[in-house]
């Protein structure tokens, strides 16, 4: 069994801003990206068995915006197998409202924040009510970390070492910093390693090779393995490509004196269940 903790459900064009879209050829050097989303295609590049959470974002002031029951509506196609987080922009007025509705309502089981995308610290005050409703509620956060292709989109406001603050406010909150805070991998590995549920995923990292290498390089020298989660950023990659660039990454590494990674540590994180990490049971085991 995979879980993949990092998927994304939209509809493109209609959920983006002419200049979200325009920006995101930028996502990866010399591609330009194509956001459509369809669970069809997500299923048909991963194993049957595959667990996916799944959510949608809200960032005023990047041009993206993704209502929580879209998100529901695409979870419940394939509720066996699907987990749903909802979204919140805390720069925008009724946030607070949508994050009760978004769980209570929706019955999506975690939450999903674009700090950098949206403008705003996770460490701000104005997030006490939403670290203490996940506290409460025992809602995982995952957030996006690292870099961005979006012009307006602070950089200032996704440094994992923000986490770091939050974490030790709201220590029972399950946290997770996506793409190992690329490309600010020894914040995330550090704030990880000290916060005991504090959580990276390694989305959207594969097709960078020499970068997740050295990223997985400082996961190993710091002993936390058992922090990483697998994830794929979906639409941006799949669950197979992930995998199998995973599996390759010590493969670039043949004729020279580099270290290599502990290829049963990526097996490891490959199978890894991570939903008790998160606080999270399986879709089967939800009750009715």
């Amino acid at each position: 069994m995979i879980i993949d903790v990092h998927s994304h459900a939209w509809e493109s064009p209609a959920h983006f801003s002419d200049d979200f879209r325009h920006q995101a050829k930028r996502a990866k050097a010399g591609v330009e990206m194509d956001l459509t989303v369809t669970y069809d295609a997500y299923r048909a590049t991963a194993p049957d068995d595959t667990i996916t959470i799944v959510f949608g974002g809200k960032a005023k002031l990047s041009g993206l915006w993704v209502d929580d029951q879209y998100v529901a509506n695409y979870v419940a196609a394939d509720p066996a197998r699907l987990i749903g987080f909802l979204s919140v922009d805390p720069t925008q007025p009724g946030w607070e409202d949508e994050l009760r509705f978004g769980h209570q309502g929706l019955g999506l089981r975690g939450i999903k924040l674009l700090s950098m995308y949206a403008g705003f610290r996770p460490d701000e005050s104005r997030l006490n009510p939403l670290w203490q409703y996940a506290t409460k509620h025992r809602l995982p956060v995952l957030l996006h970390t690292g870099t961005t292709f979006v012009a307006q989109a602070p950089l200032e406001c996704t440094l994992p070492r923000h986490l770091d603050v939050v974490a030790t406010r709201f220590p029972e909150v399950r946290i997770i910093m996506a793409h190992l805070g690329h490309p600010y991998e020894g914040e995330a590995v550090v704030t990880a390693r000290k916060h005991p549920h504090v959580f990276c995923d390694l989305s959207a990292l594969h097709y960078r090779p020499f970068q997740l290498y050295h990223s997985l390089m400082l996961v190993q020298e710091y002993g936390i393995w058992d922090k990483v989660l697998f994830g794929t950023d979906y639409p941006f990659t799949t669950v197979n490509a992930t995998l199998d660039g995973l599996r390759k990454l010590n493969d670039m590494l043949v004729g020279t004196a580099l270290p290599r990674l502990n290829q049963e540590a990526i097996e490891r994180l490959i199978s890894r269940d991570s939903l008790p990490l998160l606080g999270l049971t399986r879709p089967s085991e939800m009750p009715d």
